[in-house]
């Protein structure tokens, strides 16, 4: 032990860590840091913490900040490069995953990306502590996007955790709705006041113009990079390469239905015998715990897994189990891609193919509006269209080569969830990590250790 505790050895086991970071970071500029940590340890010309004396005993408080300080840095280096906390918000995952479980997020499964912003406030996503829409982060250093490399690739079904594609405009007064569909909302409204006013329609660029203009004179908007986004956490159903559909509430990945997975659901209508009823009781056994009873009649209104689909249909007092098609065959304008042309609703979508890096696809007026963020925004290239003629970066083409993997996400409460049916494809450098078990689940609706829920401690992720 009194081996370990001479400085030479110190260094050495510091210097080999740190030459595998780099590697590992393959930007070998960072090996001229081999320089603080022979200083660190060995030459100890520079006082590297500053804030405390060497030499001498210093005081509780400044002992105090310096251990605030090392664990600052630990976790915020982990939360980078190894793990990080994840708290489901919503009900989009249930039944695989409930409001108030905490997940831990492995950085290291698909590789951690490097910060586009380093300079923040620890532990804050995007916003101080306290404030309502004080950055917290600066953009005096920007960088490109970068990912280490990882322990293995997405895969199909796998459930990610990933930046919101559509959280780089968010209007702050209204934070829990789409900056895109805030803009699409008022142009309808437009439409409507000037139809019902017998005024001349205009086209569609014009009041998308009026509507962004009414949008950012009226409300505090702000534009955020890719990693201080909202963290999302849904599943991946398709990935690049792939031509996805969805029919009758079921996704089928190039002609194969999706796997059968536990916990997804859909809105049902359970159809009740005239005269009978189904209790409280009985459908808590099921597993059913939020519904609705129709008023006047014996029907329930609920969501349901394909397994208790089967339970309900054995009950003596259903007469039959629907679909809710209201929900699942509603065409709304805010689905992907938020063009009448394509008038896809959450149970019968497609067919899209999901973009590959590298792979090359004609594109025209009728399929631009699927892949126009992606060319545009995603790739930052100049996209325009003049007299019918698509122009990228000044030159008139009719195909393009993606620079980056896209991916398709949904939520397992497949009536219930804003995913990608209608933000659109999530991006290779929104990818955040992969949720690998859960450490902690609280039911807020209880009280005290009640609240914790002690069978979904430590429960893998599937």
């Amino acid at each position: 032990m009194n081996f370990l505790k001479k400085d030479s050895v110190k260094f050495g086991i510091a210097a080999f860590i740190y030459v595998l970071w780099v590697i590992w970071l393959r930007n070998y500029w960072f090996l001229f840091g081999l320089i603080v940590i022979f200083d660190i340890y060995i030459t100890k010309k520079v006082n590297w913490s500053f804030w405390k004396k060497r030499d001498v005993k210093n005081s509780t408080v400044v002992e105090w900040l310096d251990a605030l300080i090392f664990a600052v840095i630990a976790v915020t280096l982990i939360n980078i490069f190894l793990f990080q906390n994840y708290k489901i918000p919503t009900g989009s995952m249930e039944k695989s995953l409930l409001i108030g479980d905490h997940l831990y997020v492995s950085k290291v499964a698909y590789g951690p990306r490097i910060p586009n912003t380093p300079l923040a406030f620890p532990f804050a996503q995007h916003t101080l502590p306290l404030t309502k829409k004080t950055k917290s982060y600066v953009e005096w250093i920007k960088l490109p996007y970068k990912r280490l490399a990882g322990f293995s690739k997405i895969k199909r079904d796998d459930v990610v955790v990933f930046n919101f594609p559509a959280g780089d405009t968010v209007v702050i007064q209204n934070q829990a709705t789409s900056y895109y569909s805030i803009v699409r909302d008022s142009v309808e409204m437009y439409k409507q006041i000037d139809a019902y006013y017998n005024q001349p329609l205009k086209t569609d660029s014009e009041y998308y113009a009026t509507a962004r203009r009414q949008i950012w004179n009226r409300f505090d908007i702000v534009v955020r990079p890719v990693d201080r986004r909202d963290n999302y956490i849904k599943r991946c159903v398709a990935i690049p390469g792939d031509t996805l559909k969805i029919a009758d509430g079921k996704v089928i990945v190039n002609g194969t239905p999706q796997k059968d997975i536990k916990g997804i659901q859909h809105y049902y209508v359970v159809i009740v015998n005239s005269g009978a009823s189904l209790s409280d009781r009985v459908l808590s056994r099921a597993g059913i715990e939020d519904y609705q009873r129709f008023p006047g009649t014996p029907h329930i209104h609920t969501t349901l897994t394909d397994e208790q689909v089967e339970k309900v249909k054995g009950f003596n007092n259903v007469i039959d189990v629907r679909l809710d098609t209201r929900i699942g065959d509603t065409y709304d304008i805010n689905m992907f891609p938020g063009d009448t042309n394509y008038r896809w609703t959450l149970d019968n979508f497609g067919p899209l193919y999901v973009p590959a890096k590298g792979a090359t696809i004609r594109i025209d007026s009728s399929n631009l509006p699927l892949y126009g963020r992606i060319i545009g925004y995603y790739e930052k290239n100049n996209l325009e269209v003049k007299d019918g003629k698509i122009f990228i970066n000044g030159t008139e083409t009719n195909e393009y080569t993606f620079k980056m993997d896209y991916y398709w996400m949904m939520g397992d409460n497949r009536h219930s969830s804003l995913d990608s049916r209608f933000w659109g494809f999530v991006p290779e450098d929104h990818i955040v990590g992969k949720p690998k078990f859960v450490w902690l689940s609280l039911d807020k609706n209880k009280s005290f250790l009640g609240k914790i829920r002690w069978n979904r401690m430590f429960m893998g992720i599937k």
